[in-house]
């Protein structure tokens, strides 16, 4: 009887955590090494000179797999850390006040990308309000936009979503 309620529980968890995976995550990794987008983000790191030129893939996965605009993460890397050039912590956002430690850089990539997406302090609010949250500083917004422009010009409209 012990022995069917342990293999009960087992069974239980791996249902719960096979459950908990999103489809994004369990879907086969979109190949990005022809995507255009990805060579606007290396050459925009190459320019500024910027180390996380290696992880450009990691920043267009990390968005796509959270519905944000694909300039949005490399932008706030450069403002945070010279996109990789001065941080700690594997944390390229300074997110936590740069104290949160991450891993790797990679996975600080996609946990900034998570947060962003669904977190209710930054979900479903426009560009601007979800940069006034994440740097209350008055023209960190208009700075992440002019960097996300320089990347790739993009619409702007004031209900832009991120």
């Amino acid at each position: 009887m012990q022995k069917l309620r342990t293999h009960l529980a087992v069974l239980a968890g791996l249902l719960v955590a096979s459950s908990a995976i999103s489809i994004s995550q369990t879907t086969a990794p979109r190949d990005y090494r022809t995507d255009p987008r990805l060579f606007k983000i290396k050459r925009f790191f190459r320019e500024l000179d910027s180390p996380a030129y290696f992880l450009a893939e990691d920043f267009l996965l990390a968005a796509d797999r959270n519905g944000l605009d694909w300039r949005l993460l490399p932008s706030l890397s450069i403002l945070e850390s010279g996109g990789g050039k001065y941080y700690r912590n594997n944390n390229i956002f300074g997110w936590g006040s740069g104290r949160q430690k991450f891993p790797t850089v990679s996975a600080g990539i996609h946990h900034v990308a998570c947060r962003l997406a669904e977190s209710r302090l930054y979900k479903g609010k426009i560009l601007r309000d979800m940069l006034s949250i994440y740097n209350p500083h008055h023209g960190y917004p208009g700075r992440v936009r002019e960097l996300m422009d320089q990347l790739a010009p993009g619409r702007g409209e004031p209900g832009e979503r991120p």
